[in-house]
């Protein structure tokens, strides 16, 4: 199973939010290249990164910011980004590409444009990612901000019909929360796309990590973890040998103060 360290960009600092709220807000890091390579010395192949300045719209100056630290994280050498967060363009899709980025995660323009959804999919194929966020099996788009009446189910199947093979599936009431997780809510995400999917939010420990390696690559492809690792529940490493079924060693991690 892929295990994929999250770094979510808030003009250039590396932050967590809780259920996606922006007042609830926490900065670990302001350096977030830094906190990248910290991540691929600990053995990580893979990072999920968010700009969330543009996912909530933020300012010109914090995408900006957010922007030079992507195109930064692609180029330390071992580790691919898988990023999203605000790409409602070909135009974004193809300068994130163009920096290295080896996975791009469409969300809010899934569901308000479907048109976009199956010219952006014809013409990256398994460049991009499905990433869907829902609440109670109600879709939220815009940062989680706008309920769009779309059941969790139904779009999870038409996104699999216009050919997307990737899909990051969110539990916001668990996103940030370290309130552990629910298999049984990714296989059935999983059965209904037709292929196994990353599981994200809510990963409290590394048991929650080796239930999702147990549930079998054919439900589980990988899974994001933020939080927790940011307030030592656990470290990068115990993370990444979790996910290969191995035991843990024992770390320390720093935490956060407040934005």
């Amino acid at each position: 199973m892929i295990l994929f360290p999250a770094i979510d960009l808030i003009a250039g600092q590396v932050v967590r939010l809780e259920r996606g709220d922006r007042a609830r807000c926490t900065v670990y890091a302001s350096d977030p290249v830094a906190q990248a390579r910290a991540f691929a010395e600990a053995g990580a192949r893979w990072v999920h990164v968010v700009d969330l300045s543009a996912a909530l719209e933020e300012d010109e100056d914090a995408r900006a910011a957010n922007t030079a630290a992507i195109r930064a994280i692609c180029g330390i050498e071992g580790l691919s980004v898988d990023v999203g967060g605000g790409v409602r363009s070909l135009a974004r899709i193809d300068q994130l590409a163009g920096f290295g980025c080896k996975r791009i995660a469409l969300g809010t323009v899934l569901v308000t444009e479907p048109g976009f959804a199956e010219v952006a999919a014809r013409g990256f194929g398994e460049l991009l990612v499905a990433d869907v966020a829902a609440r109670d099996g109600r879709v939220k788009v815009n940062g989680w901000r706008d309920d769009v009446s779309r059941a969790l189910d139904d779009v999870v199947g038409e996104l699999a019909s216009l050919g997307f093979r990737h899909l990051v599936y969110t539990d916001i009431a668990r996103d940030g929360m370290q309130t552990g997780i629910d298999v049984a809510a990714y296989r059935r995400v999983a059965a209904r796309a037709g292929f196994p999917v990353v599981a994200s939010g809510g990963i409290s420990s590394v048991d929650d990590i080796r239930a999702l390696a147990a549930a079998g690559q054919d439900a589980i492809e990988g899974a994001i973890v933020g939080r927790a690792l940011y307030e030592g529940a656990f470290t990068a490493a115990e993370a990444l040998a979790a996910a290969r079924g191995e035991g843990r060693p024992d770390q320390a991690a720093e935490r956060g103060r407040s934005c």
